[in-house]
């Protein structure tokens, strides 16, 4: 596994380099996250780790999940996750996993989900222009044309239109580490990363690599 842990966005703020640059950031408390569970090639078809993040009361987590944690031998936690790990990493259950194992300066994948903006129309949701403003035009911010009369007489699958918008799982890629605060379980990201301020993500290092 490159290096991956669950956290919750905090917000944004901004940074000055040693150069006295600003530098825009999104604050992340990521961990610490305990590993759950190992699943191994032999067992489970491919090798990767369950990890726990947030500690749950344990009068709000279900039988099953309750004997899970119990057979692991960690505290319930709130939300699980799983990682893929590469052949020849070892991670043990119980492992505490928290932001002093990344370096600052890497770059980071990481993934949430984006704010919902309820249902928009063709301008907002897919960048359509507008018509006309002027000369009796009625045609101001409709969807157009979707297909014609006589053929095809229907309109296509994926044809884009107006509809529901947001709230997507997406993934920002190749974000710089800026800093790491590990006394309060902080990592500080440049630029803007995909939900609302307390939204639960997934950081990781980026699987396109580094630079060299």
């Amino acid at each position: 596994m490159e290096k991956a842990i669950i956290g919750r966005k905090i917000g944004m703020s901004q940074i000055f380099d040693e150069a006295g640059k600003v530098i825009p950031v999104t604050v992340i408390e990521a961990g610490p996250c305990v590993v759950v569970q190992k699943k191994t090639e032999e067992k489970d078809g491919y090798n990767a780790v369950q990890v726990g993040f947030e500690d749950q009361k344990p009068q709000r987590v279900n039988k099953p999940l309750t004997g899970h944690f119990e057979k692991a031998g960690v505290v319930t936690k709130k939300y699980l996750a799983e990682f893929r790990v590469e052949e020849g990493e070892t991670y043990e259950v119980g492992q505490v996993i928290t932001v002093a194992e990344f370096e600052e300066g890497k770059k980071l994948d990481v993934t949430g989900v984006s704010k919902g903006k309820g249902t928009q129309g063709n301008i907002k949701r897919h960048g359509h222009h507008r018509g006309p403003m002027t000369h009796g035009s009625k045609h101001k911010r409709l969807a157009g044309a979707l297909a014609a009369g006589t053929y095809p007489s229907r309109v296509f699958k994926g044809n884009k239109g107006p509809g529901r918008m947001g709230r997507d799982t997406v993934t920002v890629q190749n974000v710089v580490l800026v800093k790491v605060i590990e006394d309060r379980n902080l990592m500080l990201v440049k630029g803007a990363v995909p939900g609302n301020k307390g939204g639960l993500v997934r950081v990781q290092y980026a699987v396109k690599g580094q630079d060299k």
